[in-house]
């Protein structure tokens, strides 16, 4: 008597046992398939026949539904004082004993979190508080300066907190792409100041600043993230000038700060 065999009994023969493997092995990868589209979303552009001319993976599609995204940011910056020359400084040109005052570019550093707020479709509200590690110099040389004459330096450095509150305006998403502009203030406060050399720090600065923020920047949209590449320009208002009796802080009437920071956004 023939023995039964699975196969005969439900008359699966050459084709119908390959189409069956498919069938399960489909099934099995289309939970993997389904996690791995969460993030993106993959289009295809046509021509007029019908031949595929691109495709592109739209990533993180759902991101501006969204009204709160966290993140962080990495941030060097370059920072000087714009200074003025006072009254005092003026009439020691006609003593002989002036000297002039001139800002150098320092660099720095700043890191900081993002809490970005959803105002409307290309609106969005944006507060960063971060810290920053800055050192900003003066030269000051003596009027008429010759160059067997001497450059004094004063250096002030410290760390301070920034509580930056912007508004972000940007474009229309294209890919995963897009630009924007942005704007706002910054409140400041210094917690710290390195003041080793009596020498080189004797010009001093108050520790509260306030400025107005201005910027542009671009969204890079990945699977897993965005990253924001963003230049912005930091003014400030407040006169940071501390009086005193020595003579660099005679020779100036007012210290502001003048900041350029390029921000590489993660959220």
């Amino acid at each position: 008597m023939a023995t039964p065999h699975i196969r005969y009994k439900l008359n699966l023969h050459g084709p119908k046992v390959a189409a069956l493997a498919v069938a399960t092995l489909v099934a099995g990868l289309l939970p993997t398939a389904v996690l791995a589209q969460k993030n993106s979303k993959t289009g295809a552009s046509r021509g007029s026949r019908g031949q595929v001319k691109s495709i592109t993976v739209n990533n993180l599609p759902g991101y501006d539904d969204k009204w709160f995204h966290p993140g962080f940011y990495i941030a060097p910056n370059f920072s000087r004082y714009k200074i003025e020359q006072s009254a005092a400084y003026v009439q020691a040109i006609q003593n002989g004993t002036a000297i002039s005052a001139n800002s150098v570019v320092s660099p720095g550093l700043s890191v900081g979190f993002i809490g970005d707020v959803r105002l409307a479709d290309n609106f969005n509200l944006r507060l960063t508080p971060g810290v920053s590690f800055l050192t900003r110099r003066v030269e000051f040389k003596p009027f008429g300066y010759q160059p067997a004459d001497s450059i004094q330096t004063q250096e002030i450095g410290g760390t301070q907190i920034d509580l930056p509150l912007l508004v972000k305006f940007k474009s229309d998403r294209r890919r995963n792409a897009r630009v924007y502009v942005v704007g706002g203030v910054k409140s400041s406060v210094s917690v710290g100041n390195r003041r080793k050399d009596p020498l080189r720090n004797q010009l001093q600065a108050t520790s509260g600043d306030f400025a107005i923020e201005y910027g542009v920047g671009l969204d890079l949209f990945y699977p897993l993230f965005k990253f924001a590449p963003e230049l912005r320009f930091s003014n400030g208002l407040s006169n940071l000038l501390q009086p005193n009796k020595d003579v660099y802080s005679r020779s100036l009437q007012s210290m502001k700060s003048n900041t350029v920071t390029l921000y590489l956004n993660f959220e």
